[in-house]
C-alpha cells in the first residue's frame, strides 16, 4: 500500500519553506476541511441513492427512476432543493437552542470522520486512543437530537427526540463491547495500527474466529439502529409522530440531520 504521508511531509515542508509554520498549519487545516466535505458530501449522495434503491427492492417498488439513468440525479435534485428552501423559524421555539442542534449533529459526524484511516499516512487525527475518541466524538449527536426536541417547542419533536435519545444510547453499549473485542484482539486502540495488522495478519473478522463473527453481526445492528435506519426508526415514527426529532425543520438544517 502506498504510503501518503511521503506527499503530506513534502507539502508541509513546501509551505513551511515560504511562510511561517503557523499560516502553512492553517492552510493545511482548510484544505483538509474542505477535502472532509467533500467526501462527506459525495458518500452521502452515493449511499443515499444506494439506500433508496435497496429499500425499493425490499418493498418491492422501483425506487429513484424518472431523474436521469436510473434515477441516479434524483439525489442531487433533493440536494439542490434543500439548499434553496426556506428555513423557517418558529415563533414559540427556543431559537439558540433550535438553531445549534443541527450544526451539533453535523459536527459530531464530521469529527468521527476525521479519525478513521482512509489510507495509509492519510488520517487526519492519528493518536493511540483513536478508538475512544470515535466513541466520544459520535456521543455528542445524541445531545444535539435531544437539543432539537426540546428546542423546538413541539411534542411531537420531543417524543421523538426523547426516543432516539433512548435508543441511541442503548446501542452505543453494544457498539462499544464490540469495539472492545477488537482492541482485546489486536492490543491497540489505534486505527492505523488496527489497519497495518489487518494488512500483515490478515482481517480481523477472520483470525478472530467465532468471537469477531458475533461482535461483526452485533455491530451491523447495533450501527443500523443507531443511524435510526429502518427496521429501528420508531423514533421518527411517521404515522405517529409525523417526522420526529425534526418536524419542525426545513431546508439545510433538515439536510444536516439526513447528512448526519
Amino acid at each position: 500500500m502506498f504510503d501518503f504521508s511521503i506527499i503530506t511531509s513534502w507539502i508541509h515542508q513546501t509551505l513551511t519553506s515560504v511562510m511561517p509554520e503557523g499560516l502553512a498549519v492553517f492552510i493545511e487545516c482548510v484544505v483538509i476541511g474542505v477535502c472532509i466535505v467533500a467526501l462527506y458530501a459525495i458518500l452521502a449522495i452515493l449511499l443515499i441513492y444506494m439506500e433508496r434503491k435497496v429499500c425499493g427492492f425490499f418493498q418491492c417498488r422501483l425506487g429513484p427512476n424518472r431523474v436521469g439513468k436510473w434515477g441516479s440525479i434524483q439525489v442531487l435534485c433533493d440536494v439542490l432543493k434543500m439548499l434553496t428552501k426556506e428555513i423557517i423559524e418558529l415563533k414559540h421555539s427556543d431559537k439558540f437552542l433550535y438553531n445549534l442542534a443541527p450544526f451539533m449533529v453535523i459536527i459530531a459526524s464530521f469529527l468521527t470522520f476525521s479519525c478513521l484511516p482512509i489510507s495509509k499516512g492519510l488520517e487526519v487525527l492519528d493518536f493511540n486512543v483513536g478508538v475512544f475518541f470515535l466513541l466520544a466524538a459520535s456521543s455528542i449527536g445524541v445531545v444535539g437530537i435531544l437539543l432539537a426536541g426540546w428546542g423546538s417547542n413541539n411534542k411531537f419533536s420531543l417524543i421523538g427526540a426523547m426516543r432516539s435519545g433512548a435508543q441511541i444510547i442503548s446501542y452505543e453499549l453494544s457498539i462499544g463491547m464490540t469495539m472492545l473485542t477488537m482492541i482485546c484482539l489486536t492490543g491497540t486502540m489505534s486505527f492505523s495500527e488496527i489497519c497495518n495488522q489487518q494488512a500483515v495478519e490478515g482481517w480481523n473478522i477472520f483470525r478472530g474466529h467465532l468471537p469477531a463473527v458475533i461482535a461483526f453481526l452485533i455491530y451491523l445492528v447495533a450501527g443500523n439502529a443507531e443511524c435510526n435506519r429502518g427496521p429501528f426508526d420508531l423514533p421518527e415514527s411517521e404515522s405517529e409522530l409525523t417526522a420526529g426529532y425534526h418536524t419542525e425543520y426545513s431546508g439545510m438544517h433538515f439536510g444536516y440531520y439526513y447528512l448526519a
